[in-house]
């Protein structure tokens, strides 16, 4: 991926973009670096990041840095609940500003293996938003089971996967999970590679509706683990990641078939009737 701004995302409640430019730079641990030009407003100067719709921030002090800019570090280390954190600049006792995105150096992410070692994956993207505002998109999964290769074929969903912060008992299978509660859920074996696997979604046992996909790495006493396409440089897979629909005979009659990641970006398969 080439050094630019994020895809936007909807948020109808932002003003247009006004304030100051920041630039971003992801490290491959997680962390985020944030450069902003100094206005020469006197006082301790802030980055803040606001989870939206929550009163819940993380305050980071900027200092001064080459060419006249100020700076905000975000490492790893420092949690950053899973939601969308706003950013904005406070400098002393003034309003917060709402941030700009600049550039966004992401190309550490791209193709990124954490370790795990910590017994979850954290995820900071920054993009911009509709509005053309400065959000960052978090991720803190424990464990993570990442979605790889989608091989769609005429009967069945194909997918390759990897682990993370934990491994695969002998036990291991996954949860094809229906929105409706009434409907039962389908278990499905995987072949595993420990910490990749493989396994495939029958169209056949579907009937229309979304069906949600987990991981129950340890089997039935262990966790449940949503499997998601998290680790690269994208914050919204859904416009990006598009896959065709198939058609396929089942009990419940003829119905289309397509995979799909939500706005989360969890791995999802929507079933409709065939038209």
């Amino acid at each position: 991926m080439t050094l630019a701004p994020q895809t936007a995302h909807e948020h109808v409640d932002e003003d247009p973009a006004t304030g100051p430019r920041a630039d971003c730079v992801a490290d491959s641990a997680g962390g985020l670096t944030f450069d902003i030009t100094d206005s020469g407003e006197s006082g301790p100067a802030h980055l803040l990041l606001r989870v939206r719709d929550s009163e819940q921030e993380v305050r980071l002090p900027l200092t001064p840095s080459a060419d006249g800019r100020l700076r905000a570090a975000l490492p790893s280390s420092v949690e950053l609940p899973e939601g969308r954190w706003d950013a904005y600049v406070q400098v002393a006792d003034e309003a917060p500003r709402r941030l700009v995105p600049g550039v966004n150096d992401l190309r550490s992410l791209v193709d990124r293996a954490p370790s795990g070692s910590r017994g979850h994956v954290a995820v900071r993207i920054p993009y911009a938003t509709k509005h053309g505002n400065l959000t960052v998109r978090s991720w803190l999964r424990a464990p993570h089971a990442e979605a790889g290769e989608l091989d769609v074929r005429e009967d069945e969903l194909g997918v390759r996967a990897r682990v993370y912060g934990t491994v695969l008992a002998p036990e291991a299978y996954v949860e094809v999970e229906s929105r409706h509660e009434s409907v039962p859920v389908i278990r499905t074996g995987l072949t595993s590679g420990n910490p990749d696997f493989h396994f495939t979604v029958e169209y056949t046992a579907l009937r229309p509706g979304l069906w949600d996909l987990w991981l129950r790495p340890a089997g039935e006493p262990g966790p449940r683990v949503r499997i998601a396409r998290l680790l690269d440089d994208i914050a919204d897979k859904k416009p990006i990641f598009t896959y065709p629909r198939v058609t396929a005979e089942t009990e419940f009659g003829a119905v289309t078939a397509r995979p799909y990641y939500t706005k989360d970006n969890d791995l999802t398969v929507k079933v409709t009737v065939a038209d």
